[in-house]
């Protein structure tokens, strides 16, 4: 293992980085997007630097295969806009790239400096990039054209021993971004790692201030849990902690009921299975019509009538999921494969069988 140094304070020589090499971090380069690399690739050319960041980095170090892979750079995003004919330029709060390709999006920011403050503006070094992450464990920058993983914050230490650590400090990391928690939880359960005793704490402290997040992030990230494969964990440790109220306060006094809770787990178990397998990725009806059956045919006011008209349902679905917003279309599709297999669920039969997958 290599390191990286700077001079500090009156001269003095201080390690400010590890570098791991291929033999070390045992990335499988192959596992890494080709248009990512061709992306880094040619901001290198232009001599910026550039890396994969964040989740991407902490998954494939624990031999995990990415969805997602968003790149950091020492370009501005009025540079990067000129290297990329197929980009677009989005954000106000703080400016990010979209690199578009024909099946995906690839992210791309410019380091941020230090002392900026939530999604403000401001550009930096990579020094200062690294202590705007969340944890360690999301602090590490890969370059997959040297094949090294630069760690300033021992994150690789932190993910070999399944520790989930902040890096801002306790009183601001949740006051900055509250969906922290809920990313907290998700990292912790997809990555099979512990929070700190001192880290629960303040997320059972701070959970209340998830009922100021804007309703369209907390929707998105609803549906990112219920697409992750691990919806069952993660919604049993957000339960667990408190915050998934934040989510679905109308939903919540029912998990008081053992009956729902069990059905509901169960439910999104079957889900798990699908997202897990070789099946394309669901669609999002498909992941509200998890999330609503057992609600919508066992436990609503709708679920004693005989018949009960789309229109019903369709209200009676929106309000639960209030103040999550998906689209209507998308209830509407939800609450219309529901009902088509209502007989087939009320007696027992998986909403995703083999044959009725969506």
């Amino acid at each position: 293992m290599r390191a990286l140094y700077t001079r500090g304070p009156g001269g003095r020589v201080v390690k400010t980085a590890d570098i791991y090499t291929a033999d070390e971090h045992r990335i499988n380069r192959r596992d890494v997007d080709h248009d990512a690399v061709k992306i880094i690739r040619r901001l290198q050319r232009f001599e910026y630097d550039a890396f994969v960041v964040g989740g991407a980095v902490r998954d494939l170090l624990i031999g995990k295969h990415p969805k997602d892979f968003d790149i950091a750079t020492s370009a501005t995003p009025a540079q990067i806009r000129k290297l990329f004919r197929n980009s677009r330029v989005i954000g106000k709060r703080f400016r990010l790239v979209h690199i578009l390709f024909r099946d995906k999006i690839i992210e791309v920011s410019t380091f941020r400096s230090e002392s900026s403050e939530g999604f403000k503006n401001e550009y930096g070094t990579i020094e200062e990039d690294v202590m705007r992450r969340d944890f360690s464990a999301n602090a590490l920058y890969f370059d997959p054209v040297k094949n090294t993983v630069v760690d300033y914050v021992d994150g690789v230490r932190d993910i070999r021993k399944h520790v989930l650590r902040p890096i801002i400090s306790l009183d601001r990391i949740f006051r900055e971004d509250p969906v922290r928690m809920v990313r907290a939880i998700k990292y912790a359960v997809l990555g099979g790692m512990k929070l700190p005793r001192r880290l629960r704490r303040r997320l059972q402290r701070d959970a209340s201030l998830l009922e100021t997040v804007p309703s369209s992030r907390m929707t998105e990230e609803l549906f990112k849990i219920l697409h992750s494969g691990h919806s069952l964990d993660i919604v049993r440790e957000l339960v667990r902690f408190g915050v998934f109220s934040a989510f679905l306060p109308n939903l919540t006094p029912y998990f008081d009921n053992g009956r729902y809770t069990n059905a509901l787990y169960q439910r999104l178990g079957e889900l798990d299975d699908m997202q897990q397998g070789e099946a394309p990725a669901a669609e999002r009806s498909t992941l509200l019509a998890a999330l609503l059956a057992d609600y919508l045919l066992l436990f609503s006011d709708l679920a004693y009538r005989k018949r009960v008209p789309a229109r019903d349902a369709y209200f009676a679905s929106k309000e639960i999921l209030s103040p999550i917003t998906p689209a209507n279309r998308e209830i509407e599709d939800a609450v219309a494969i529901l009902f088509k297999r209502k007989k087939a669920l009320l007696a027992g039969t998986p909403l995703f069988s083999a044959r009725n997958r969506t």
